[in-house]
């Protein structure tokens, strides 16, 4: 028809607002997944992380005769310790994935060391990735 004008092809406002809206659903679910997946990740290489520092803390005492008075003592020899064939752990060993000392102590309640990750909020107690766990469990 020789006698119409061709009308324009392209998108309208009203379906590129929709196609924002959409992405902007779908990022905010995969955001959401992700932070959590980042969390679960992190509580797992802490208690990960306990058992490497167990096995360090014992290498210690397998050393010196008993296990450090504190976790420092892995890292810079101690005055007392007569075989110290250390550093046992680097200064970055002995926090948690984030940034939380793990707990210490000599003599222990539930052994002859307690170890003691605290999990994403860094304090005894907690459910969840907050849960502590220790290295007699």
């Amino acid at each position: 028809m020789p006698g119409r004008a061709k009308r324009a092809s392209g998108f309208t406002l009203l379906e590129m607002l929709a196609v924002i809206v959409l992405i902007g659903i779908i990022g905010a679910v995969v955001v959401t997944q992700v932070g959590k997946n980042v969390d679960k990740g992190k509580y797992g290489a802490g208690k990960a992380q306990l058992t490497t520092l167990s096995q360090k803390i014992e290498n210690y005492a397998l050393d010196n005769g008993s296990p450090p008075q504190q976790l420092q003592d892995l890292v810079v020899k101690p005055a007392n310790a007569t075989n110290w064939q250390g550093p046992y752990a680097k200064e970055s060993e002995l926090k948690d994935p984030w940034g939380h000392a793990f707990g210490y102590q000599y003599p222990g309640q539930n052994g002859s060391f307690d170890l003691i990750f605290y999990g994403q909020d860094g304090k005894p107690g907690g459910d969840g990735y907050s849960k502590d766990v220790g290295n007699w469990q």
